[in-house]
């Protein structure tokens, strides 16, 4: 087994425009929504630190500035919480600021999921780098990225991705699956993958879910997919999959690892980030009791 270095970077895409959830995004970015009270893109970047990350690019566009100032080093809030005498929440303000060195960039390119990994490659270099998107978490113990970045660096290989359990029919039409070869319980050695391919087109229940691991060179493969993409007479987004078919060619080992103990938060989608909202409302210790209640009351 190779010795690895060590998972440092972190990058996050978020430049999507959120049309889903319009008009609530038009001048708001969707990684910026409140699931209670802290938004959906601070859940992502404390998974990525739990991982030991220490430098997180977050990629962006158009309208999210907000984010860039979401994760900024805040001097006139703070000062106006210590006057008023809110320690507790300026401790919490200022805690965000500092979960890590935090870098920007717009993303520039074709339409597509790889577009902004391959925006961040100057500022990986030559380092394994894990890639979280910005609308979406786990909850999981060991974190999603702790369990990421131990099996990447087990793993001889130039990929880790995580996956979970969906074997349902429906999910075969939401999700990117792999097949292969299971090298244990939970880790499946990637021998193909296909982008929602229906329940009678692959035989696996390795359901790719958002967190990877990666190689630098894989950075190389998203240019050579890039290329490729120009070539094909149908237009269509150049996503991290092709990336991750050209490394299958090019005879590397990549790995889809399902993560344990774990629920997957898609808050890219209404419904799924209403279930959210609610679900983490009920944790909360201060609004369980009396949302709960509000809850039964309800009549639907």
């Amino acid at each position: 087994m190779t010795t690895k270095k060590k998972v440092r970077k972190a990058i996050i895409p978020a430049a999507g425009y959120g049309t889903r959830f319009l008009p609530a995004t038009k001048a708001q970015p969707k990684e910026m929504l409140p699931v209670v009270d802290k938004p959906i893109i601070q859940y992502v970047v404390e998974d990525a630190v739990s991982a030991g990350i220490e430098d997180i690019i977050i990629v962006t566009g158009w309208l999210k500035r907000t984010i860039e100032d979401h994760f900024d080093y805040p001097f006139e809030l703070e000062k106006r919480l210590e006057d008023s005498g809110k320690y507790e929440e300026l401790e919490e303000i200022r805690n965000i600021s500092n979960l890590a060195n935090f870098y920007f960039v717009r993303q520039k390119g074709p339409l597509g999921n790889a577009t902004p990994i391959w925006n961040a490659r100057d500022f990986v270099g030559n380092e394994p780098f894990l890639v979280l998107w910005g609308d979406e978490f786990m909850d999981a113990q060991p974190s999603r990225s702790q369990q990421l970045v131990k099996a990447f660096g087990e793993l001889d290989g130039s990929a880790v991705i995580a996956s979970v359990t969906k074997n349902q029919p429906e999910d075969y039409k939401r999700y990117g699956y792999a097949a292969g070869k299971k090298v244990s319980d939970n880790v499946l050695e990637i021998k193909e993958i296909i982008e929602k391919p229906g329940i009678e087109r692959i035989s696996s229940d390795y359901a790719l879910i958002g967190g990877s691991v990666y190689e630098p060179e894989m950075f190389n493969a998203i240019e050579e997919a890039m290329w490729r993409l120009k070539d094909e007479n149908t237009p269509r987004e150049l996503v991290y999959i092709d990336a991750i078919n050209i490394l299958l060619e090019r005879g590397r080992t990549c790995h889809a690892v399902k993560i344990a103990g774990g629920k997957f938060y898609d808050c890219g989608n209404k419904l799924e980030y209403l279930k959210t909202v609610v679900e983490f409302g009920l944790r909360h210790e201060d609004l369980r009791e009396e949302f709960g209640e509000y809850l039964k009351k309800l009549k639907i």
